[in-house]
C-alpha cells in the first residue's frame, strides 16, 4: 500500500529521469563511436584462426582472378576489337560499293534505254522476244 501512495498525484511531484542530452557520462558514448568496417574487424575475433585465414586466402584468391579476369577481357576485346576492324570492315565496305556501282550502272541503263530494260532483266543492245512468237 505504501507503494500505490508514494505514485498518486497527491504525493507531490516525482523524480523524472534527465533528458538524452543531460546524463552524465556522454562522453563515453562518443568515444566508444567506431566506422561500420571498425565493427566489422571487431566480429572477426569470434571466429578461429582457421576459419579467419581460409577466408582471407579466399578472398585474396578472388581478388587476384577478378584482376586477371579483366585484365583477359580488356585485352580479348582490344584484340577482337582492332581484327574486326582490319579484316571485317574492308570487305563490308567494298561489298556496299560495289552494290551502289551495280545500282549506278542499272539507273544509267534504265534513263539511256527506257524504263523497262532495268525491269526485262536482258541484254543492253538485245532486243526483248516478241509477245507471240516462241
Amino acid at each position: 500500500m505504501a507503494g500505490i501512495e508514494k505514485l498518486s498525484p497527491a504525493s507531490g511531484p516525482v523524480e523524472t529521469r534527465p533528458p538524452e542530452d543531460e546524463i552524465e557520462g556522454d562522453e563515453e558514448d562518443e568515444e566508444l563511436d567506431e566506422t561500420l568496417a571498425e565493427r566489422l574487424w571487431g566480429l572477426t575475433e569470434m571466429f578461429p584462426d582457421g576459419v579467419r585465414s581460409a577466408t582471407g586466402v579466399t578472398l585474396d584468391c578472388s581478388l587476384s582472378l577478378t584482376k586477371k579476369l579483366y585484365s583477359f577481357t580488356r585485352s580479348a576485346l582490344w584484340i577482337g576489337t582492332t581484327s574486326f576492324m582490319i579484316l571485317v570492315l574492308p570487305v563490308v565496305f567494298e561489298t556496299e560499293r560495289l552494290q551502289l556501282e551495280q545500282q549506278q550502272l542499272q539507273q544509267q541503263r534504265q534513263i539511256l534505254l527506257g524504263p523497262n530494260t532495268g525491269m526485262s532483266g536482258g541484254m543492253p543492245g538485245m532486243m526483248a522476244p516478241a509477245p507471240g512468237k516462241m
